[in-house]
């Protein structure tokens, strides 16, 4: 379609298909729900060249600034790439919100009585809740954690949630994500983006803020600091400059006015944990890490791991210093134990779960595996501990050979598999190629666990940028939107 062809937005958006799937922005042809109205009118007076030039000045930004991911091919050569960014913003009413918010409290109470339980009185085992076998042979289960107390029975502090909509609009938990969840700096910037680009539009919205998002972050480190310091040292700990997030770390720390820092600048003490400083040693009261828990200490974990700090777990052992998130919590990351979420609820908290998941069969169970073997043409098969896209086969769209090596992997070890219907994500309207496509979106809201929960309003809506994909992480070709949550 060429430009001299549309005078404006607004014919290319009346030739979008909704596609049979539910649309975030239109309840039917040419009409948008009533929260997008305004949106649709103001995208309806562009023409493409304007819409062009602010989508180049969106990326130039992004490139200036070096908000950036690493995508590792085949042979682990890591390219580095500007963030996929689109400028339609996804926008959910303050109504939904409310429900999402109210549910996601619920799930991550739930989700840190039951890292406390497991790791003490195990009483959801005991009374056979949740299979033994699943908990522990959970790939990160960590028994050097059974019977330690962390702060304020806290363990995941920083959760991602996945969620998606159906085909009826309901939100559905999709995966948690307890041990360190990214993405929340391209949720930063994509609101920085839209407020140079769309000013005028941003401010007629009533678009609830997110920008408090780094300090509400380290109100919530402070607070569960060991000893109840009146000051704590924080710090952010990362890999290092090839990690793939670090253009993560630096922005988080940046913003949080905390040291990022490498093992190598940390010590450890009389079990205490320091910074190396021009002025001599600084004790670190609080580490967001960054890093898996093999790799934290040589001494406790991978004695080949030179990314942590040898003698670090005896300090945490000693409570002497806080890790966020907590050593252990990838446990309840493992897509088998997800499954028995909702159950969780109802032992710990006596209520009904808000969010629904999605229905998930379990390797581990003989009915679910013979159901999973048999209609792998129907499903979506995921590895228990993978992410990003990988170590997945959606069946509908996988060749023969493709079903029978999953076929194969299943019945050698049932319990790295779990299997879903294919759910239809919903659909948002995306501007690539000169054209409006929908492609599928689901979202990743942040959630901060301290001496209270919060969240801020929105979150990181990812978008799958390949026609048809369902795949919307970064590193399999997805992007991102900005998302409005409306005040009332």
């Amino acid at each position: 379609m060429s430009d001299v062809a549309v005078q404006s937005l607004k014919s290319v958006l009346d030739q979008y298909e909704l596609g049979g799937f539910f649309d975030e922005m239109f309840s039917a042809p040419h009409q948008p729900h009533s929260h997008y109205q305004t949106l649709y009118g103001q995208l309806s007076d562009l023409n493409p060249q304007s819409f062009d030039e602010r989508r180049r000045a969106a990326d130039a930004s992004f490139l200036y600034q070096g908000i950036t991911f690493t995508v590792y091919g085949d042979n682990d050569d890591g390219i580095e790439r500007i963030f996929p960014f689109d400028l339609i913003p996804r926008i959910i009413p303050h109504r939904e919100w409310a429900v999402i918010e109210k549910g996601l409290v619920q799930r991550v109470t739930a989700l840190n009585q039951f890292l406390w339980d497991i790791y003490h009185d195990q009483r959801i085992i005991r009374e056979k809740r949740i299979p033994a076998e699943l908990v522990f042979g959970a790939k990160h289960y960590r028994r050097e954690m059974i019977g330690l107390n962390v702060p304020q029975q806290i363990y995941s502090h920083i959760i991602g949630s996945d969620l998606i909509r159906d085909d009826h609009g309901n939100y559905l938990v999709l995966e948690d994500n307890l041990r360190s969840p990214s993405g929340v700096s391209y949720m930063l910037e994509n609101r920085q983006a839209m407020k140079r680009t769309f000013a005028r539009m941003f401010a007629r919205y009533g678009v609830r803020a997110i920008d408090h998002y780094p300090q509400e972050l380290l109100n919530t480190l402070r607070s569960v600091a060991p000893h109840h310091e009146a000051d704590p040292n924080v710090v952010l700990l990362t890999p290092g400059i090839y990690n793939s997030a670090y253009f993560e770390h630096s922005f988080l720390a940046r913003q949080m006015g905390i040291e990022i820092v490498e093992g190598r600048d940390l010590v450890v003490h009389d079990n205490k944990v320091f910074t190396r400083t021009v002025r001599g040693l600084k004790q670190v009261d609080v580490i967001y890490r960054r890093i898996d828990d093999e790799f934290l200490d040589p001494l406790g974990f991978r004695p080949d791991s030179a990314l942590g700090v040898a003698g670090l777990l005896n300090a945490y052992r000693a409570g002497n210093v806080t890790l966020a998130n907590a050593i252990g919590t990838g446990v309840a990351d493992d897509k088998a134990v997800y499954a028995y979420v909702p159950d969780m609820i109802r032992f710990y908290l006596d209520e009904e779960p808000i969010l629904q998941n999605v229905p998930t069969y379990l390797g581990l169970r003989d009915d679910d595996r013979q159901y999973m073997l048999e209609h792998l043409d129907r499903l979506v098969v995921k590895s228990v501990n993978e992410s990003g896209g990988y170590g997945m086969l959606i069946g509908p769209h996988a060749t023969h050979a493709e079903r029978e090596k999953f076929y194969d992997m299943i019945v050698a070890n049932p319990r790295n598999f779990i299997a879903q219907p294919v759910i239809s994500l919903s659909r948002h309207p995306t501007y690539f190629d000169g054209e409006i496509h929908g492609c599928h979106v689901d979202l990743r809201p942040y959630i901060l666990c301290g001496e209270k929960i919060t969240l801020v309003p929105g979150g990181l809506t990812r978008v799958a940028l390949k026609r048809g994909s369902l795949v919307v992480n970064s590193s399999q070709g997805g992007g991102s939107k900005d998302t409005w949550v409306l005040q009332e």
